[in-house]
């Protein structure tokens, strides 16, 4: 069974507390939206430079030594933590949480996701309903698909057991340290393991164990 801690050491991380199911990781995604309601948004701890659009700027916070840079789009509700970097034409479409170091680069793209202390998506991602772990590196076209064509709930296999998550829109769960290359596309509802390399131009999806090596089908 995938838990909760076998893909992310949370020891560190600021916002801990929205994790509350260990066998069920997923359901993290659903509570994003509620936890950033009953937080305490508006802090906006750097000098925001011209060129910056900030949507719903009392809910969006920012922390210490983070750099917006000028033609960045952010839409509340939105946390970046400390030392931070959204750089030139990045995106971020709101339910956004996002712990130290991270960084949401040019045309990156996301939306209803955690990125956990040292997360990057730094050139042409498309992040989704997805949780990025410590460390996480998405190289530059990286895409966390998160619907079904035919817009049905995702379902994952687990130990051979079919599992309904109860989701429509369920990008990837990748755990601390995982790699993914450039233009890497992964399936709605992949789970990859901490540690693990996702090679370049590699489209696939599933739950996969820890330190895996995963290639095109």
């Amino acid at each position: 069974m995938i838990k909760t801690s076998s893909l992310f050491d949370l020891t560190t991380f600021s916002h801990r507390a929205i994790f509350k199911s260990e066998e069920r990781p997923w359901e993290v995604l659903g509570a994003i939206g509620s936890y950033l309601e009953s937080y305490a948004l508006g802090k906006i701890e750097i000098e925001i430079p011209e060129g910056v659009f900030l949507e719903n700027p009392e809910l969006i916070s920012i922390g210490k030594g983070s750099v917006v840079e000028s033609g960045s789009f952010i839409r509340g509700p939105c946390i970046l933590g400390k030392n931070c970097s959204v750089r030139h034409g990045a995106y971020i479409r709101g339910n956004l949480i996002a712990g130290d170091h991270c960084v949401i680069g040019h045309a990156s793209e996301v939306k209803n996701a955690l990125f956990l202390d040292h997360a990057q998506a730094a050139h042409f991602a498309y992040v989704g309903d997805s949780v990025l772990g410590n460390r996480v590196n998405l190289g530059a076209g990286t895409k966390l698909a998160n619907l079904k064509l035919n817009h049905h709930e995702i379902s994952i296999v687990i130990d051979g057991q079919l599992v309904k998550t109860g989701l429509r829109k369920f990008g990837a769960l990748l755990g601390d340290d995982a790699q993914l290359g450039c233009n890497s596309v992964t399936n709605p509802g992949t789970i990859l393991g901490q540690g693990s390399f996702w090679y370049p131009c590699t489209a696939n999806g599933g739950v996969f164990p820890p330190k895996s090596r995963i290639k095109s089908c």
